[in-house]
């Protein structure tokens, strides 16, 4: 069974009970409806007959690719993409659609508008997401993504590819480990980081985004 209809007759069924264990929840429009019984957005399209979140994470990776459509009709997408895998249950959907590999491969396109957006993909993804971490650190973006925050002849794209490393390291050793190697010698920490303080870690931040600032110079 689709999972928003599941989820809509699980959500039907709870109503109907909750409705014949109190008399006065069919009688009186203006009552309090208890907590937790709302529809997730899924169940929502399945009862419109509109595709689910997951389908719509799909169309947006296919338009990104499509070699038929316009740069802004892909910027549209990828900014459809972004907006739904702010989502958690999204993002960590990523793998299972087959999503981290093409929007990795977006970090190398030609165009810099499309290097900037699968950055800011890739940094929402991970953003208070240990799952999502795991699955970045594994498609092994994170040298990319140095590469760009300290490389990359634009100014967005240098941006975002920081805001992605820096969703990335936080509260996940790994990971940061992988991008101390990845930088060059003069721009590591010197000693031990505790990547759960901030504080440890903005300061490693600061770093890269002087560096990244002075290859616009």
């Amino acid at each position: 069974m689709d999972p928003g209809m599941n989820q809509l007759l699980k959500w039907s069924i709870q109503n109907s009970e909750a409705t014949r264990n109190d008399p006065t929840a069919s009688t009186d429009p203006k009552a309090e409806r208890p907590a937790g019984r709302g529809l997730n957005q899924d169940a929502i399209n399945s009862l419109m007959g509109g595709p689910s979140d997951a389908e719509l994470m799909k169309q947006s990776m296919a338009a990104i690719q499509s070699p038929d459509l316009s740069l802004g009709d892909k910027l549209v997408a990828f900014d459809n993409l972004e907006q739904l895998i702010e989502i958690v249950d999204n993002a960590n959907n990523m793998q299972s659609l087959g999503l981290w590999t093409p929007l990795v491969k977006e970090l190398g396109n030609d165009g810099a508008d499309m290097r900037r957006m699968a950055a800011w993909c890739l940094g929402t993804a991970v953003q208070n997401n240990v799952k999502s971490q795991e699955r970045l650190l594994a498609v092994d973006a994170i040298p990319i993504l140095v590469k760009l925050a300290l490389e990359d002849p634009n100014e967005q794209v240098r941006r975002k590819a920081t805001y992605a490393l820096s969703s990335e390291i936080r509260n996940y050793d790994p990971a940061f480990r992988v991008m101390v190697q990845s930088l060059p010698e003069e721009l590591r920490p010197g000693g031990t980081v505790d990547v759960g303080d901030m504080d440890e870690v903005d300061k490693v931040m600061d770093v890269i985004k002087q560096a990244s600032s002075k290859s616009a110079s």
